[in-house]
């Protein structure tokens, strides 16, 4: 097996074996903070994380609540194509312009975060995403959808890279999952409370406005109010933090075992490269681009899946409110088991199975066995509970952070492609309507593709770490902050 090439030491040696700083840009923002551990008064903190007089337990639920909480299908059911003109297959092309334009977005958007206040960016980008939803609200036309389309996928492109890396510098590995799951909630909540507004919006008989035009208006807002919330109360880092100072030294010294850094704002062009043509990487990019193609098809097509199997509008929407319970249910517990656990990919496959039964449910039950499809549909829901554990995965595997915000960036761009080809497979032309068998075979088989993906990924991680294992080598003072990447720190273990 070919030896790990070494990048060379961006700092030097002292007498007393303590790495010197030559170049603050090489290294982790927090190394510098470490290294002057004097506070504004005066307050000087010094040893191990086991000597720093701060309840560990403690600091974790103060991060927690400083942290976690400031982290459309429906419309196409209530009339909104009707009101704008929009053709089925038109329809279905706002589905995948969205993803187009996140898509393209991704890279530069994580180039931006790097540069800038993380927190701060994420806050504007929210704002300006919920400007773009409540700007839907006067939209005459296809053409003026088209462009707000294409506006909400650029802003939306920095929320998900943006919440990894914030999770990955406050939270050790085994913890990671579960936060990750908790803000990534959105989507069952979202389908909940987007079913039960589709629901009561479609009750509204006033002739001033159309109820899809008042759900736009009223989500929008709520989002705009969130971004706000972000900007002034969400901290850019553990430095940065409302924190006392002995806070912030230990918040930063507990991360040092996952040996990938907090921050740094210097865009290292070789790191990106080094993600670029990473192995580990592009399995996770494969397997995140398949598994979301029934994520796709079903975040765009749910409601309408429920209404050809015979149901009202009305009735639609709230039948989509268990596919909500069901994504909240996969999350919780997948993540929570993985952080318990500290293991990510067999909870993948697990949430993958139900995912490839319901798609054979949907597309084998007679047109008779309504209820059945409708499990079926339910079913399918678990697939996108798997995609907080994917992040996890990136947050932990990848060290640099250039190649963090890259590998991120990678992910999410696979991520567009899933759900790009997702809505392809519901063509609404010919014999396809109202069933969609090509589709629902294509969740199937997409889904078992993902599932024997990541578990060569898990495969790979294993010999690598049982090779790291076996080469003796001596740990390096301060080398879990110096910026380094995976590949470079010959002490870096991979999580799976």
């Amino acid at each position: 097996m070919a030896d790990v090439e070494k990048a060379p030491s961006p700092d030097t040696t002292s007498a007393d074996d303590t790495p010197q700083i030559t170049s603050p840009a090489q290294v982790d923002e927090a190394l510098q903070f470490l290294r002057g551990r004097g506070g504004k008064d005066g307050e000087v903190v010094e040893g191990t994380v086991e000597e720093i007089c701060v309840d560990e337990k403690k600091l974790l639920r103060k991060i927690d609540f400083m942290v976690v909480p400031t982290l459309i299908n429906y419309a196409n059911v209530m009339g909104l194509k009707e009101d704008t003109g929009t053709t089925a297959k038109q329809f279905n092309y706002l589905a995948l312009i969205f993803y187009v334009s996140y898509a393209v977005c991704e890279m530069p958007q994580g180039y931006m975060m790097q540069r800038f206040p993380t927190a701060k960016y994420l806050g504007i980008q929210v704002i300006l995403w919920g400007i773009c939803v409540t700007m839907n609200c006067a939209c005459k036309n296809f053409a003026s959808l088209v462009a707000l389309r294409v506006l909400l996928g650029c802003f939306e492109s920095a929320v998900a890279p943006s919440l990894m890396l914030i999770t990955a510098m406050w939270y050790k590995k085994h913890e990671q999952p579960l936060r990750i799951g908790i803000w990534y909630l959105g989507t069952g909540c979202g389908t909940i409370v987007g079913a039960l507004l589709s629901y009561g919006f479609q009750h509204y008989t006033g002739t001033a406005f159309k109820s899809w035009q008042i759900m736009f208006l009223v989500c929008g807002l709520v989002t705009i109010a969130i971004g706000i919330c972000v900007v002034i109360f969400l901290p850019d880092n553990p430095m940065k933090s409302r924190l006392s100072h002995a806070e912030k030294i230990l918040a930063i010294e507990r991360l040092r075992e996952n040996r990938t850094g907090i921050e740094n704002k210097t865009f290292k062009p070789a790191q990106a490269l080094e993600c670029l043509t990473s192995p580990y990487a592009w399995l996770i990019a494969l397997h995140t681009a398949s598994s979301n193609v029934s994520n796709g098809a079903v975040s765009s097509y749910q409601a309408t899946i429920i209404k050809g199997l015979g149901y009202t509008s009305k009735q639609s929407a709230l039948l989509s409110l268990p596919s909500g319970a069901v994504s909240i249910v996969s999350i919780l517990s997948a993540t929570f088991v993985a952080g318990r656990t500290n293991t990510r990919i067999f909870n993948i496959v697990a949430l993958i199975i139900p995912a490839i039964i319901g798609g054979a449910l949907m597309a084998f039950l007679p047109a008779s066995a309504s209820a059945g499809k409708l499990v079926g549909n339910y079913m399918v829901n678990t697939i996108g509970a798997a995609l907080p554990l994917v992040y996890s995965l990136a947050a932990a595997n990848f060290a640099g952070h250039t190649k963090k915000v890259t590998m991120n960036a990678m992910v999410l761009m696979a991520f567009c492609v899933g759900n790009i080809i997702g809505p392809l497979t519901f063509q609404p032309d010919g014999k396809n309507p109202p069933q969609y068998i090509p589709a629902k075979i294509a969740i199937m088989a997409t889904g078992a593709f993902a599932a024997l993906v990541i578990l060569i990924y898990w495969f790979v991680l294993q010999k690598e770490n049982r090779r790291r294992d076996n080469l003796g080598v001596v740990h390096e003072p301060d080398s879990e902050f110096m910026d380094r990447t995976d590949r470079e720190n010959l002490e870096f273990r991979y999580s799976y």
